[in-house]
C-alpha cells in the first residue's frame, strides 16, 4: 500500500484555483474594496456580527471537542483568579492574561490544522501529516510550558509571602 499522496490527488484539475489563469500584475493595483469578492470561499459572512458568530462557533467547537482546550482554559481561569485574589499588579496580570491567550490561540490553531490535515489525508497514514500535527501540538506544548514559567515567576513571590 502506497501511503504517499499523489500530486494528481492533491492538485486535481477540478480545483478552481489551479484551473484559472494567473491575473496580470496591473490587476493587483488599487483594488476597489466594494468590488472585491471571495468567489471561491465556501461561506462568506455578510456582516460583522455574523463573522463574530462564526468565530464563536469555532471556539465553541474547540471547547466541546478538545480536552486540552478545556484543560488550558481551566488552568487559565485558576491563574487569573489567583492573580486577582493575590492582588498582583495590573501589568503582571496582563502578562499572565496574554500568555493564557497565547496558549488558547495556539490550541485553536492546532485544532484547525488537525481538521485540515484530516480533511486532506482522510483515514490514510502519511508521514507529512504526522509531522504537521506533531509540530502544531509541540507549539502548544512550548507555549503552555512558557505560560507556567511566567505564572510561577509572577505569582510565586506573592504566594510565598501569603504562606510565610
Amino acid at each position: 500500500m502506497n501511503n504517499d499522496l499523489t500530486l494528481q490527488r492533491l492538485f486535481s484539475s477540478t480545483n478552481p484555483f489551479l484551473s484559472e489563469p494567473m491575473p496580470e500584475s496591473n490587476q493587483f493595483q488599487d483594488p476597489d474594496p466594494q468590488n472585491i469578492q471571495r468567489s471561491h470561499s465556501f461561506q462568506v459572512a455578510s456582516s460583522l456580527l455574523l463573522s463574530f458568530r462564526y468565530a464563536a462557533q469555532g471556539v465553541s467547537y474547540a471547547f466541546w471537542t478538545q480536552r486540552n482546550f478545556r484543560i488550558h482554559l481551566a488552568i487559565g481561569v485558576i491563574a487569573l483568579s489567583l492573580s486577582l485574589y493575590l492582588q498582583i499588579p495590573a501589568v503582571s496580570c496582563a502578562v499572565i492574561s496574554l500568555t493564557i491567550a497565547l496558549v488558547l490561540v495556539l490550541e485553536l490553531l492546532n485544532t484547525a490544522l488537525e481538521a485540515v490535515v484530516d480533511l486532506t489525508v482522510g483515514r490514510e497514514f502519511h508521514q507529512l501529516a504526522k509531522i504537521a500535527k506533531d509540530c502544531a501540538a509541540g507549539a502548544v506544548l512550548v507555549a503552555a510550558i512558557a505560560a507556567v514559567i511566567v505564572a510561577l515567576i509572577l505569582l510565586l513571590p506573592h504566594i510565598l509571602t501569603l504562606i510565610f
